[in-house]
Parts: C-alpha cells; sequence; structure tokens
C-alpha cells in the first residue's frame, strides 16, 4: 500500500465513522477556547473542563483576566498541571491581548504565538478551531496515532509529523483531520494497550502488521 492510498483509506474511514469531530474543550469564544487550550498542555481535555467554568465566572473577559495578577488566577487553576507557569502565562497572554489586540484574538497564526503561553501548536489548535486554519495541529495523540498508522514517517519531532500531514491529507480537511486521530488516540489507538481489534483501520495500519507479524513468527 502506498502512502497515499493509506491516507485515502483513513479519510474514507473516518468520514464515514466520524463525519463530525470537533474539540473536546468547553468554551464559548475564541477567548475562552485560547484559555482552556493554554491549560490543556500536558493535562487532560476532561480536568480541563473541570476547571474552566469557574475561572471563566470569576474572569469572563481578556480584560478581565487582564486586570488579575498570576497570584489571584493560581486558585482556580491548581488543579491542572504546571499551574504556576500556567497562571503566569494567562495574565501575561490576558494583558497583551488587552493592550496589543483590544482584546480580540487575532485570527494571524504569528500574531497569536506573540502571546505568552502561546506556542505553535497551540495557535494552530485556535486557528482550525474557530478559523479553519488549513493547518495540522500535533500533540502526543496525532504524533503517536500517525506515526502507529503509517501516515508519518521516521518523524521525530511535532513539526517533522506535522509537514508530513499537512502534505498527506487534503487541505481542507486539515482541521477535521486533526480531530480524528486526536479522538482516534483517545479512545482506540491509546498509547498503552491500544484497543487493535476494534480498530476498523488494523487492516491498514503498519503498527497493528508489524504486531500481527511478530506474534506469528513467536509461535
Amino acid at each position: 500500500m502506498t502512502t497515499k492510498q493509506r491516507y485515502d483509506a483513513v479519510v474514507a474511514y473516518f468520514s464515514r465513522t466520524m463525519p463530525v469531530a470537533e474539540s473536546e474543550l468547553h468554551y464559548n469564544d475564541p477567548f475562552q477556547l485560547l484559555v482552556a487550550v493554554i491549560l490543556s498542555a500536558q493535562c487532560t481535555d476532561r480536568r480541563v473542563n473541570m476547571t474552566t467554568p469557574a475561572l471563566f465566572e470569576a474572569f469572563p473577559t481578556a480584560e478581565a483576566m487582564a486586570a488579575a495578577t498570576a497570584e489571584e488566577i493560581y486558585p482556580y487553576i491548581k488543579s491542572i498541571s504546571y499551574p504556576n507557569n500556567k497562571a503566569k502565562n494567562l495574565s501575561g497572554m490576558a494583558r497583551k491581548l488587552v493592550g496589543e489586540f483590544g482584546g480580540v484574538v487575532p485570527s494571524d497564526l504569528d500574531l497569536l504565538q506573540s502571546l505568552p503561553g502561546v506556542g505553535r501548536k497551540t495557535a494552530n489548535v485556535v486557528g482550525a478551531v474557530i478559523w479553519q486554519k488549513e493547518v495540522m495541529p500535533v500533540d502526543t495523540h496525532v504524533f503517536r496515532v500517525s506515526a502507529r498508522i503509517g501516515l508519518s514517517r521516521n518523524a521525530k519531532t511535532p513539526l517533522q509529523t506535522e509537514l508530513q500531514l499537512e502534505r498527506g491529507f487534503p487541505r481542507q480537511l486539515l482541521p477535521t483531520a486533526h480531530h480524528w486521530l486526536i479522538l482516534h488516540g483517545r479512545y482506540v489507538c491509546t498509547a498503552r494497550a491500544p484497543k487493535c481489534a476494534k480498530c476498523g483501520l488494523s487492516d491498514i495500519c503498519l503498527h497493528y502488521s508489524k504486531s500481527a507479524a511478530k506474534s506469528g513468527t513467536e509461535r
């Protein structure tokens, strides 16, 4: 099977089984999504969603958060991973957002990355979800799943994976494909004990074929 055939098979499978694929983070506007994505780094969406209601009640807008110190934000996010750094980033992000962008989250991804706590992946997530930017954010799920299936080859970094996936998927499908891979990695192609027997992609998956061949050799 060629790489293109593998991509075509993945697109066909998810288009049939997951026609609607969206972020599992809860938010009401671009600012809230940006905050949630910053908090989600090395943390589960479930934990973030448990945390943000009280945070957004206290600081519903960029202006409200900009007026708060990191020390005032911290109690609301202390159950999140790396709360000290994230509290500082949220405070700095909100202040710059208000001071330089009038409190409006910029749609330009380079400008987004100028905000404290916003790296390439975070900017790409916000861009893909809010504005359907044709980008491929790569988190641990996307990195793992794309390598296992064979969509990425010998990629050592998230950026290498991102560039390969952006070449492989049709451009207009990139925002949706991002969620396909994340959700597949979250619920089927898990880091430990992947559910290969229940996976509809096992017939094209390099990891599965190698595992099956190894099992056959051992027998």
